[in-house]
């Protein structure tokens, strides 16, 4: 899909024509009432005020704020802790693993990067279908149709997880094969062995998670997290100290806590008022239209799996420098950093997606575009705050992980690329949420492919390899194409019709009526 072209939507223009979105009329075909409190009634009021040319710009633009700044605490808050808890907990496998040694360590950081992170990125970037169409058929009040999304996800994400079991059953010769060394290769592989389990955990919660977040309802989801991080900390600490299953115990341990969040919320979608009309019981619909849906599925898949693998390569890269143990240790802990304050960063994706996602529907460009202004600023804000503590703590930070003083040194070394990705990571992610909302992913998956596999990488092997930078010259090339990628996507973001944006989001939904198949333009 071609990126929008035109101006980006300004206050002082009328509202969308009201051909775009007409207003339903009483029928017995109508759709039920919607769900208590749905996210698109407080952007009616946002609309509004976005559009009364009778006030002045200041006391609209505070007006706006207002609304929506709470319209995003409700959503990016919980979804921030969300997604922190989960990370959280396969950074405290992994800090449970570095307190056994050094090659645990390792092994961990290489067996988390370099194989659970590609069955993630693959997974939650096909998952990802159902945050663009339940978003836009949520807005549109066509609630019915997102249980049926729900369940086709869930089906063509096991079948994938069928095909990423044999990668981890095999990650030792893959891990060889791409010049690891044996010894760290063989304890990787162990650990990713407990990993098989938590692939079909992810094939039920991402597509779960999108169908909540649509509906606006995270706040069940965190509660749900902190209570399994809880359960996962004292599991972990007994199966690696007590029990003494070392590697093998704890990601067995990770893989439990996310059927736990799975079961949990899956029993909330069945038992909840907040879903009754969205969850209609299962459905033979879910085997109805795989082919379309798939085509989505593998577009958003293929945007968002460039960018978890772009990181995950400096990884594997990593592994080949003179002293890989060293640097594979260094890199770990400053990713798993990186990739902590990312959660914040993905918790306010989740926000641009449902709430773009949510007007597109409604037909509110107004909105949308105030929204995409409003979340990215907060993102980024965040962002450089994080930063500025990082480079603070900088000397210290590694101490956290592991004991050791020459990792400490190397980490310190690398702390202030860490800051900069981190500024970076606080707009490229929200910017991939409007993308998702909007239905742009087949574009963005071009930009990256541009940005991160034809300039980055190329720029990072030669820094590292050929300059001598090491680990260091890997990710100053990386953050290249990162920076190149920002810009890019700030660039269409910016020049986006929001008018046009809401008219394609009608024809998507009503192509969906009409042939039974949620295809993208």
């Amino acid at each position: 899909m071609a990126p929008p072209n035109g101006a980006a939507a300004d206050l002082t223009q009328p509202l969308v024509d009201s051909h775009l979105h007409p207003d339903p009329l009483p029928s017995p075909k109508s759709p039920p009432p919607p769900p208590a409190e749905p996210p698109h009634c407080g952007s009616n009021e946002l609309e509004n005020v976005l559009s009364d040319s009778n006030l002045p710009f200041a006391a609209r633009f505070r007006r706006a704020t207002a609304i929506e700044s709470k319209l995003l605490f409700h959503l990016a808050a919980p979804a921030v802790i969300v997604y922190m808890i989960n990370y959280l907990m396969s950074m405290s496998t992994q800090i449970f693993a570095g307190h056994l040694g050094n090659l645990e360590l390792a092994a961990a950081s290489l067996g988390n990067t370099g194989i659970q992170v590609f069955a993630y990125g693959l997974m939650l970037g096909m998952g990802s279908a159902v945050e663009t169409l339940c978003g836009q058929a949520y807005g549109a009040q066509k609630y019915k149709m997102l249980g049926v999304y729900l369940q086709r996800s869930t089906v063509l994400l096991t079948l994938t997880g069928v095909v990423l079991t044999l990668v981890y059953v095999f990650s030792r010769p893959i891990l060889i094969l791409l010049g690891e060394s044996p010894e760290i290769a063989s304890a990787a592989a162990v650990f990713v062995y407990g990993l098989i389990p938590q692939i079909f955990a992810y094939a039920i919660n991402f597509p779960i998670q999108k169908f909540l977040q649509a509906q606006s309802i995270v706040a069940p989801s965190a509660y749900i997290s902190v209570f399994t991080l809880a359960i996962h900390l004292v599991l972990s600490w007994v199966a690696v100290y007590k029990l003494g299953m070392g590697l093998l115990g704890a990601s067995l341990v990770l893989s439990l806590s996310w059927w736990i969040v799975v079961a949990a919320q899956f029993l909330y979608i069945l038992y909840s008022s907040r879903c009754k009309y969205t969850w209609d019981g299962f459905s033979s619909q879910a085997f109805v239209g795989l082919g379309g849906f798939f085509k989505l599925s593998a577009a958003s898949a293929v945007m968002l799996c460039l960018e978890t693998w772009y990181f995950q390569i400096l990884v594997l890269i990593a592994g080949l420098l003179p002293d890989p143990e060293l640097a594979l240790d260094s890199l770990s802990v400053c990713m798993t950093i990186s990739g902590w304050v990312f959660m914040i960063s993905v918790g306010f994706n989740a926000a641009a997606s449902v709430r773009v996602g949510n007007e597109l529907g409604a037909g509110h460009p107004k909105s949308a575009a105030f929204s995409v202004t409003m979340v990215t600023s907060m993102s980024f804000v965040i962002a450089v705050i994080a930063a500025v503590v990082v480079l603070a703590f900088r000397n210290v930070v590694s101490y956290i992980f592991t004991d050791g003083e020459t990792v400490a040194a190397a980490v310190s070394d690398l702390c202030p690329l860490l800051a900069v990705t981190l500024v970076l990571n606080g707009i490229q992610p929200v910017l991939s949420g409007v993308a998702v909302g909007c239905g742009w992913q087949a574009f963005v998956a071009y930009v990256n492919v541009g940005c991160y596999y034809f300039l980055g990488i190329p720029l990072g092997i030669f820094f590292g390899f050929y300059l001598n930078y090491g680990a260091k010259g890997i990710w100053t090339g990386m953050i290249g194409g990162t920076a190149l990628q920002t810009v890019i996507l700030l660039w269409v973001t910016f020049r986006t019709d929001w008018d046009k944006e809401v008219e394609e989001s009608l024809k998507r939904l009503n192509k969906w009526d009409d042939k039974k198949q949620p295809l993208l333009e």
